[in-house]
């Protein structure tokens, strides 16, 4: 098994949002800054490595009836590890991210790679997995959310990015997310039927 494979099919032809649509509620609601953006990608990439390596060490001891409640009980688990530590170390970044840290145990995209992958692969290859499609997964948030916050506050990390520019306040509500969303889908549709022309 080729483990660059397994790491970059994450990033596009199996992108969490953009392809499987998995992760899409906090892609829309958490892309308000890219600052936001980065720090859920962390988090959720923490969650879907730790759970992925764990799943797959201790898949053969796990009976078939029970492991749906297992795995939600590791990624829950990691979930609080996350939620904890940045609520000691990160105020600010916990009150930004509100809910979407916990709702990170119910995110789809973590279960379905537990479920798909890691129980049926070896921890090297569910590790790299679990990288492609977190990174995967960031790169589409913080795209998402540099035009969000771009379009919509006018700033880059909080910096004023075109002195003078009238935001376009739309873009940080969910109208401006659905509509970056949709160009994001068209974009990755256009560049893939060019590939196979």
């Amino acid at each position: 098994m080729n483990l660059f494979n397994e790491f970059k099919k994450g990033l596009w032809e199996r992108n969490p949002i953009l392809v499987l649509s998995l992760g899409m509620c906090p892609a829309l609601a958490v892309t308000t800054s890219i600052s936001n953006a980065l720090w859920m990608t962390l988090a959720t990439t923490f969650v879907l490595m730790g759970s992925n390596i764990l799943v797959s060490l201790i898949k053969g001891f796990i009976p078939s009836h029970v492991r749906i409640p297992v795995y939600i009980t590791i990624v829950a688990t990691y979930v609080t590890i996350v939620e904890l530590s940045l609520h000691a170390f990160q105020p600010a970044v916990y009150k930004a991210l509100g809910i979407f840290i916990p709702l990170i145990v119910v995110n789809c995209m973590i279960l379905g790679r537990a479920e798909e992958f890691a129980s049926k692969n070896g921890v090297r290859a569910s590790a790299a997995d679990a990288l492609g499609m977190g990174l995967g997964f960031g790169l589409t948030l913080t795209v998402l959310a540099f035009f969000r916050e771009l379009l919509g506050a006018n700033t880059i990390f909080g910096y004023t990015f075109i002195q003078g520019m009238e935001p376009s306040s739309a873009m940080i509500l969910a109208p401006g997310a659905f509509i970056t969303l949709g160009l994001m889908l068209w974009g990755m549709n256009v560049i893939n039927s060019r590939k196979k022309g």
